[in-house]
């Protein structure tokens, strides 16, 4: 393991067990921030220590103490603090002997924060990630993204570190809907010049990996891992060379990743024996039978309809419904697809995507309605704000003969 890859793997840890000692969640986070600077100037030259978990937590500990001797708002800070200074000015710990990590996940995306301020605080608490690398990913100022981050830690100011009593699935959901959230932002920008940002999809792995260990047995947290491994495995043929997109149909999947493909399929079959399948655990099974297929001619999308209607009665989704819409025309036709297209035309959080006038543009396409397809293709591209999505959908409506 790389230095960078074991502060990343012990920063959330250290910071929790701050946390849990001496509350105060913004000067801990800050200290473990330098704790990890210092570790990764020093590590590579002098060696890992023996106990770095242990150096990491002494370290930050003192640069926590630093930032209260030296800043007069946070002596007057200090008097809030639970932990009296002189317990400050203890002996830390040698050793951070428990993992806090999922409280920590807990308090990151706490109901008190927005969506956006929740991943956020996750991706720099518990990922690690700077400031400027949250805000590139998300296409905003870092100045922006730092008031974001400065907000959310105002907003769970005095709150405890502490696993919740109550709602104690609701709020692991609340975590799941997080990292998937940072997943897909990675998988398929919002926004920008590339198609996507692949470190967010990585952290938002590494993330789900850490609670997939924490919470062994919950089989939608591995629902969920298995649905982004299999999702991620497409990744290197989703692109071409000058970052161009390419439709699942047309992808070359020789540059699929058999790796990641194969731990998906494994997780997946190992979890859904175990009872009825949640979301992500069906999304996932999707997911792995698009993976086996050969080609897009064998892909079993009888199977995957089959999938969809089981993950249309968890209740209402737009995003199910047009992704079930594309299983509907290869099995009983694009014509049939396009009538399910209508009750999301009168869905307001749908009705002007982009990608439901795309799927509109293809079903009608394959009906020989090129020129109302050419059309959807152009008002589809005027409403993303992706740009190899603009360009993707600016040829398409080009190559039916638009304008």
């Amino acid at each position: 393991m790389s230095v960078e890859d074991l502060l990343r793997e012990l920063a959330p840890q250290v910071l929790a067990a701050l946390v849990r000692r001496h509350g105060v969640f913004d000067s801990c986070e800050d200290a473990v921030q330098e704790a990890l600077i210092a570790a990764a100037l020093q590590w590579p030259d002098e060696g890992v220590p023996e106990n770095p978990g242990g150096w990491l937590h002494t370290v930050a500990t003192r640069k926590l103490v630093d930032q209260i001797r030296s800043d007069t708002a946070r002596r007057r800070r200090e008097d809030a603090l639970a932990t009296p200074q002189s317990a400050l000015l203890g002996a830390a710990p040698d050793v951070v002997d428990h993992d806090d990590s999922l409280a920590l996940l807990f308090l990151c995306c706490h109901p008190a924060l927005s969506g956006p301020s929740k991943i956020a605080l996750t991706l720099r608490a518990v990922g690690g990630l700077t400031t400027a690398q949250i805000a590139a990913a998300f296409l905003v100022p870092e100045a922006t993204m730092a008031q974001r981050i400065s907000r959310a830690k105002q907003s769970i100011r005095g709150l405890a570190l502490a696993m919740p009593e109550e709602q104690h699935e609701v709020r692991l959901a609340e975590v799941r809907h997080v990292l998937y959230l940072i997943f897909n932002e990675g998988y398929t920008a919002t926004g920008g010049a590339d198609l996507t940002a692949p470190e967010l999809s990585t952290e938002a792995i590494r993330l789900t990996r850490m609670l997939h260990r924490l919470v062994p047995d919950d089989a939608e947290t591995a629902g969920l891992l298995a649905l982004m491994l299999l999702t991620d495995a497409r990744r290197p043929a989703r692109t071409g060379p000058h970052g161009e997109l390419i439709p699942l149909a047309e992808q070359n999947r020789a540059v699929w990743n058999r790796e990641l493909i194969a731990e998906g399929i494994e997780l997946i079959s190992r979890t859904l024996p175990r009872g009825q399948a949640g979301p992500y655990q069906l999304q996932a099974a999707i997911a792995a039978v698009h993976d086996e297929a050969a080609d897009a001619e064998n892909t079993d999308w009888p199977q995957i309809l089959a999938l969809y209607d089981i993950l249309e009665q968890f209740g209402p989704n737009p995003v199910v419904t047009l992704n079930r819409a594309v299983a509907v025309a290869e099995v009983h036709g694009p014509a049939t697809a396009l009538e399910l297209l209508e009750t999301l035309e009168s869905d307001k959080r749908t009705a002007r995507h982009h990608r439901l006038l795309a799927t509109r543009a293809h079903l009608l396409e394959r009906l020989g309605q090129h020129e109302a397809a050419a059309e959807a293709y152009r008002e589809a591209a005027r409403r993303t704000t992706s740009a190899p999505e603009r360009r993707y959908l600016t040829d398409q409506a080009k190559r039916l003969g638009g304008r």
